[in-house]
């Protein structure tokens, strides 16, 4: 009987390697692999199409990248002494470049540009980055996933609590809340676009009817102070479905008697949530918070579609910068770079995730 178990097993082990094997391959070639060379070329000097040959550089990619400097400037005097103001009353400061160039101990700021500053008394205190639009991406991605996360999480568990009700026609409200869900993410920002438009969007049309005509149009995706805001907006709406189906099959996995025996003495609905909803959600919201982090720092299609990376920068974002880079720069290297960069960082957040909302 052993002999031919054995040779059963071995069977079993053959025919599943073979079944998995076309899987595995195609994982490979189109994950393992350029997960590995994105890795490599963050190292070099890789162009996408270049006759000079690749040339190992070390970390320069992700100092130019990372260079940043602070630099105080005091405000220019005249001859006698007094202080140089404009016509319209403010200090004059000398130009960063110009003083970063003429002044030997700051040839390290050199080529560095101005990413923001505050005024210290008469002086003025500016931080300075090497690569400005990366710094801008970097702000605003962690923006996106420091709004986007949390506000996408209650909304999605408090609609997974309003259709976890044995109501008639509760299916219909779930097939609402989820079909934006399932239209490709380009239609959803090309239509946004439209209800976003500065001339005759609808949100403005809208808006104009419930105000008698008082609101004034604003052109949201032009705006640098509403760009970002209207992405927000419409991505929460775009992807909350998909995340109000995984707190729901949490809440229907916590057990029906836990909730009787909460009423039998006497819970009110605040308690019952305290006691029995949330702790029985607790891994569900610890994949919600990962999942959601993740889906954050991937923000691309949209900016793609509604507002390639503008205006002025507002809306400029990690993926989006890596594959402009990469392809549209022909700059693999850099590309790569922040590839790489912000792997870490999603690794690191979701450790960090998952250590905090550890079982104690």
């Amino acid at each position: 009987m052993r002999p031919h178990r054995s040779k059963s097993l071995q069977s079993n082990t053959l025919a599943g390697w073979l079944m998995s094997g076309p899987a595995l391959l195609l994982i490979t070639l189109f994950l393992i692999v350029p997960f590995l060379l994105a890795f490599w070329f963050s190292f070099t000097n890789q162009r996408l199409i270049s006759p000079n040959p690749t040339q190992f550089v070390g970390t320069s990619n992700f100092e130019q990248l990372l260079g940043v400097g602070a630099l105080v400037l005091e405000p220019e005097k005249a001859e006698d002494g007094s202080l140089v103001v404009s016509d319209s009353g403010e200090l004059s400061y000398p130009r960063v470049r110009d003083f970063t160039r003429n002044n030997p101990d700051f040839q390290h700021l050199n080529g560095m540009r101005e990413w923001f500053g505050w005024d210290w008394g008469n002086s003025k205190v500016l931080v300075l980055a090497r690569d400005l639009v990366f710094m801008k991406a970097l702000t605003n991605t962690l923006f996106f996933v420091a709004v986007v996360a949390p506000l996408q999480s209650i909304i999605a568990l408090l609609l997974a609590l309003m259709i976890n009700q044995k109501l008639r026609g509760i299916n219909i409200f779930r097939t609402v809340y989820f079909m934006p869900v399932v239209v490709s993410i380009v239609v959803v920002s090309l239509l946004w676009r439209f209800i976003y438009d500065g001339r005759s969007g609808l949100l403005n049309n809208l808006l104009q009817f419930l105000s008698f005509g008082h609101f004034q149009p604003i052109d949201w995706l032009g705006n640098p102070d509403t760009a970002m805001w209207a992405i927000i907006v419409m991505s929460i709406w775009q992807a909350v479905g998909f995340h109000m189906v995984i707190w729901l099959a949490g809440l229907q996995n916590i057990p029906l008697t836990l909730y009787e025996a909460a009423d039998i003495e006497g819970a009110s609905s605040w308690q019952k949530f305290r006691f029995v909803t949330w702790p029985g959600l607790r891994n569900t919201a610890v994949l919600i918070l990962v999942v959601i982090t993740m889906q954050a720092f991937a923000l691309f299609a949209q900016i793609d579609v509604m507002t390639n990376g503008g205006p002025l920068d507002s809306t400029q974002t990690l993926v989006f910068q890596a594959v402009q880079r990469g392809y549209e720069q022909q700059n693999i290297a850099g590309g790569s770079a922040i590839s790489v960069l912000l792997f870490l960082m999603v690794l690191t957040i979701s450790l960090v995730q998952r250590y905090v909302t550890r079982e104690r």
